[in-house]
């Protein structure tokens, strides 16, 4: 069985895309066999890499899938958040030798499109295994 860790990014807390997210990551997770061992909540996907690290540290845990969403604003701030938490992460998986899989959606989506792609959790818990599997 896959042990994995999940990080997940709170950026909507009144909003349903993040624990939509979470709810397919985890059926997937139960789909797959594989236990959700640990879930840890950031406060946004820029602080997704922290909390992935501390996981991906930990002996019980195969590998970490990572959730979030960066819905665009009236600045180009999506665009960063967005490059340095997948820099981040890729960090994190090459430093502790540990799969961590990108499951944030965005940047330079809307709400709506945010919406749509909910089912992204249940992505990120699926390359988590298979690479948990293969390597």
């Amino acid at each position: 069985m896959v042990r994995l860790g999940l990080v997940v990014a709170q950026f909507d807390k009144s909003g349903t895309v993040i624990g939509e997210m979470e709810r397919h990551a985890r059926e997937q997770a139960r789909e797959r066999d594989a236990e959700v061992v640990a879930t840890v909540e950031v406060p946004g996907s820029y602080d997704t890499p922290l909390a992935a690290d501390r996981l991906a540290r930990r002996d019980d845990i195969d590998a970490v899938a990572v959730l979030g969403a960066v819905v665009t604003g009236d600045t180009d701030h999506d665009q960063v958040i967005a490059d340095a938490a997948a820099r981040g992460l890729t960090d994190v998986s090459l430093d502790r030798d540990t799969p961590v899989t990108l499951g944030i959606i965005g940047p330079g989506m809307s709400r709506a499109e945010a919406e749509a792609r909910v089912t992204y959790g249940a992505r990120a818990v699926d390359s988590a295994v298979d690479l948990v599997e293969e390597l």
